[in-house]
Formats: structure tokens, sequence, C-alpha cells
């Protein structure tokens, strides 16, 4: 049986712009079935969460602008739980605003907060791992992350160094006190972080209970707590929206990480390895995806390769035939408003996405 005083919030702002020209403004990479197994990032996050929190008790934080977008796509959550952001502020505020709903709606409420756009191979242990977390968080004074077993020296990840000398175990998942957190090092210092032992990655998933989050950031970002303090007045009534519309003006933009985890004394990680990968960029999803004889990565319905090697190549139309010849460690992309073909090379992709505002481009985005 649930634990009804389990909630999840679904972070579902973000416009995936590293997926470009796959996801747009207008429809980003969330609602997408970019592996191509029939389900979108966001419904495939709900379904994992289903099985773990009461239906009722799942939110969605996202745009103003997508709230549409999750209704279709998660058609049995309550339209009452798509709390919508008007304007992006980054972790903080989206936090702060579902922590002190929730609080308002049960002060004994214990929360999961996670992205929406992230893949879990293990779900079984993915389960275990958060159901765990949330029940030992329930009763604890404590802010607690997940952090994922290193396995090469990423360096678009953040990273998590654990005090391995102050540790617990919960049902068989160890948590460390949190020494430092890291954000995207260079590949040297990355590697360093690998063979020290030290440092897991940091996932962006967050457990603590509604109480807690909420004192941290009365403690530690004020200028945030202070204006979602007098939403008790307003959560579940018709002027909810107004409110938050006004206070999010003067809302600072600012990460939790950023804001409170990097500054309190009371993080936690607990240590997983559930199969976890934060598929940002066509460059991850190329590292995790099968892959044909000659290493690419193709998505299409009708192709004809030759000569190519280590690229990744994608087509969403069904009556074009994709023809490629004599690429290596390149990126084709082929929408029905956008062909792209550029180096794999992050930093290169990010210069074609950059250019697109300056050279009058922008209604591609």
């Amino acid at each position: 049986m649930m634990n009804n005083n389990f909630y999840c919030v679904i972070m579902a702002g973000g416009v995936g712009s590293r997926f470009w020209p796959v996801s747009r403004n207008t429809r980003p990479k969330q609602f997408l079935d970019i592996l191509g197994i029939g389900k979108s990032f966001i419904q495939l996050t709900y379904d994992r969460f289903i099985k773990i929190v009461p239906g009722q008790n799942i939110f969605v934080v996202t745009s103003a602008a997508y709230a549409d977008l999750v209704h279709e796509h998660l058609p049995d959550l309550p339209l009452e739980n798509i709390l919508t952001e008007p304007y992006r502020r980054n972790t903080a505020p989206c936090i702060a605003y579902a922590a002190t709903r929730i609080r308002h709606m049960n002060p004994d409420a214990t929360m999961v907060v996670a992205p929406s756009d992230h893949f879990i191979s293990n779900e079984s242990l993915f389960i275990d791992t958060i159901t765990a977390a949330m029940n030992y968080a329930s009763h604890q004074d404590e802010l607690f992350t997940l952090g994922i077993d290193p396995t090469r020296p990423e360096t678009g990840y953040g990273y998590i160094q654990c005090s391995m000398k102050e540790s617990t175990t919960v049902n068989g998942n160890i948590a460390y006190k949190v020494k430092t957190f890291t954000e995207k090092p260079n590949r040297e210092l990355a590697q360093v972080f690998v063979d020290s032992g030290e440092f897991l990655w940091n996932s962006g998933i967050f457990v603590w209970n509604a109480a807690t989050i909420c004192k941290a950031l009365e403690r530690w970002l004020p200028e945030i707590y202070s204006l979602f303090k007098d939403g008790d007045k307003y959560y579940g009534t018709p002027q909810e929206q107004a409110f938050i519309t006004k206070i999010y003006e003067d809302c600072p933009a600012i990460s939790i990480d950023y804001g409170v985890m990097e500054k309190t004394s009371r993080a936690w990680v607990f240590q997983a390895s559930f199969g976890w990968t934060d598929l940002g960029t066509w460059e991850s999803l190329y590292l995790h995806a099968p892959k044909d004889g000659n290493r690419n990565l193709i998505k299409c319905h009708d192709t004809m390769i030759d000569s190519t090697t280590d690229s990744v190549i994608v087509s969403h139309e069904k009556d074009k035939l994709v023809v490629v010849k004599g690429l290596s460690n390149y990126l084709v992309v082929n929408t029905d408003d956008v062909l792209m073909i550029c180096p794999r090379e992050e930093g290169r992709f990010k210069e074609v996405i950059a250019d697109l505002a300056v050279n009058d481009k922008s209604k591609y985005m």
C-alpha cells in the first residue's frame, strides 16, 4: 500500500535546446519520444513515480506555455496538479513553489523532486532506492540527493564529494554526508574525481520532507522563501495563479544546488546505481543508444548509409530516404523544416544554436 504522505514533483519547464532541431521552444525534449520507444520522457518519468507515489500526489511544475502539453502527455494527472511558472527562474523558485504548496496541503508530506527527462535502465532498483530514501527522509531533518556511481570522467555532469567517514545505511542503501559540490569539471579534474572513489555524479534528484526544505529555503534563500510564505492564503484558490505571476516577477533565478545544497550542513547523498543517464544532448544519446557495426546511431525510417562511421543520423520524416556517404563523427538531424549537419563535438553544436538568434533565424528555435 502506498504512503499517502509521499509526494512527487516533476520539473518540466526546460527548453532542451541541446537536442535542437528536434527539440524546439514550442515542443521541448521532455515531450518527445527521442528514444523511439513510443513514450515521451515525461511519460516515462510519470510511469516510474506512479509506482511509488499516489497519482493524486504527483505534481508537474512547468512553464505556463507547456501546461497543455503536460495535459496532453499525462491525461490522468489532475489539472490542478500542473503548477505553471510565468517565467523561468531555475530550480530553487520551482522547488519553493512546489514545497510550500504541498506543505499547505499536507504538513507531513515527504517529497521526491526529479527532472522530467532522465533515463533509468533499472526501474525496479530505482523504485526500491527512492522508496527507501523517502521512508528515511520522512522523519529526518536533513536534505537528501541521489548520487550515481560514475563510470567515466564525464564533463557534462556535476559531481558530489562524499564524506567517507560520515555515512548511514538505509535498507541496503548507503547515504554519505555531502562534502562538496562541483559543477561540470574539465576532463582532467573529472578523472581525478573518478579515481579518488569519493565522488558521485549529481543526478538532480532530491528527497526531503516538505517542512525541512521549507526551513532550508527560509535559512539560505530568504529572498525567495519570503515571496512564497504567504502562499497559504492563495494555494488552491482562483487567486493562486495571479499570486504566482506577481511574485515570480521579483524572484531571482538560482538553482537549488547553489542556493541551498552547497551551503547547508544538512545535505546527504544516497549512493545509487540504477542505470541513470541524463540524456541532455545528442552526444549523451549517442553514448547510450544501440549503434550499428560502424558505430553509427541511426534513427530514420529509410536509409542508405555508406562509408560512414561514429555518426548520429536522425530523421523523423516517414516518406524521405536519407542517404549519407563518407562522414565520420558527424551529426545529421532532419526535421520537416530544418536539416542540420555538423561535427559531433559539443562545442561546435552549441555555436550552431547560438548563431540562430543572431542571424534572424529564431523562428527555428
